[in-house]
């Protein structure tokens, strides 16, 4: 239980430092109730909840309600998504974490 605690704890931690690498850029949050925002992310924390600026609905129609709002904190929790520019992925620190993740135990606890 312990092993599987740290590498979710390990999977985490890389998730949140790949975000922090975004502040500042343009990003969508797609949330579980299927609310679409697009905004500036503005800070990201360990919980992996999110800080936008210059925030935009997506489906204007469906959520006339939220058109005034400007900036928004939004709950790791309720993320489904964050799609990002595909400029800012670095195709290789992925494929290095994939690799690492994919690795045989012997490997992992080597590294």
């Amino acid at each position: 239980i312990r092993q599987s605690i740290a590498i979710l704890t390990l999977e985490i931690m890389l998730f949140y430092s790949f975000f922090k690498t975004l502040v500042g850029k343009e990003v969508a949050v797609e949330m579980k109730n299927d609310v679409v925002l697009t905004g500036t992310l503005h800070s990201v924390d360990q919980y992996l909840n999110v800080k936008l600026n210059n925030v935009q609905v997506v489906d204007r129609s469906k959520y006339p309600q939220l058109l005034a709002l400007k900036n928004c904190f939004i709950r790791g929790s309720v993320v489904r998504y964050i799609q990002i520019p595909s400029g800012e992925v670095d195709t290789e620190l992925l494929q290095d974490a994939a690799r690492k993740e994919n690795a045989p135990q012997s490997m992992k606890s080597s590294s």
